[in-house]
């Protein structure tokens, strides 16, 4: 069985993002970047069930500019067998619909098992490219998973929910998008990265997959969130009620 799984390259976790000057976007000049911390739960979590039998390869693949290259290396040192970039312009906005297509077009060239992709990246927060992915191929769908459990035939998923946990049991091929406890990703060593350098890494235009990409969606403005103003002390429960009726008006 195939696992394909979808990593995105985004702002690295770490670093502070800051807004262009003329509100146009995010800066990523010089800002470092690495793999979407969702997408290495899903890589760990494709790679374990390789390493206990169930799977025979994992395919990692990534849509966008070259530099993705890395995270797919990165993703194949973790322990993705081969990856695929699908390289698109710098200056294109790629949007959750077109990633969805594009993994579309691939779903039906690898004929995976199951794709397990993380629920969300942190750079957009869309939490739509799984779902989109499920619609379009027509395939059923487990989203937010904290534990897989892999047969034959199908895939039994536990997740969270507001009133504890829901376990959903589906006919495979299936696609999963993974929550931060559905695992703990591994550190990936030096050795690997080197044996990553040799694993193949194919290169497709969205062309090739016969796949329209252009924007549905325009951002008019980016603006960072107001700063939170110092809090203040107040005398007693009456000044606090007082104040969160005719200043906060919340009450």
């Amino acid at each position: 069985m195939k696992v394909l799984v979808p990593v995105k390259r985004v702002v690295d976790y770490n670093v502070k993002v800051r807004v262009k000057s003329d509100g146009t976007g995010v800066d990523t000049a010089n800002v470092k970047m690495s793999m979407n911390p969702f997408d290495e739960i899903a890589v760990e979590e494709a790679v374990r069930l390789k390493e206990k039998g169930l799977v025979t390869e994992v395919i990692a693949v990534s849509c966008g500019v070259a530099q993705c290259q890395e995270t797919l290396r990165t993703a194949m040192a973790i322990g993705a067998d081969r990856a695929i970039l699908v390289e698109t312009p710098a200056d294109l906005d790629l949007q959750p619909l077109a990633v969805a297509k594009l993994l579309k077009a691939l779903v039906d060239k690898e004929q995976p098992g199951l794709i397990i992709l993380g629920k969300q990246a942190i750079d957009d927060d869309a939490n739509q490219t799984g779902q989109m992915l499920a619609a379009l191929a027509d395939l059923p769908q487990a989203t937010f998973a904290s534990k897989v459990e892999l047969t034959a035939d199908s895939v039994s998923v536990t997740r969270e929910v507001d009133g504890g946990l829901e376990t959903l049991a589906l006919s495979l091929p299936a696609v999963i998008t993974t929550d931060l406890r559905l695992n703990e990703p591994r550190y990936v060593t030096l050795p690997n990265i080197m044996k990553a350098k040799k694993k193949q890494l194919d290169t497709v235009k969205p062309e090739d997959l016969g796949v329209d990409v252009t924007p549905r969606l325009k951002t008019l403005k980016v603006t960072e969130p107001a700063k939170r103003g110092a809090g203040i002390k107040v005398a007693d429960v009456a000044a606090l009620v007082e104040k969160l009726k005719n200043e906060a008006k919340v009450i």
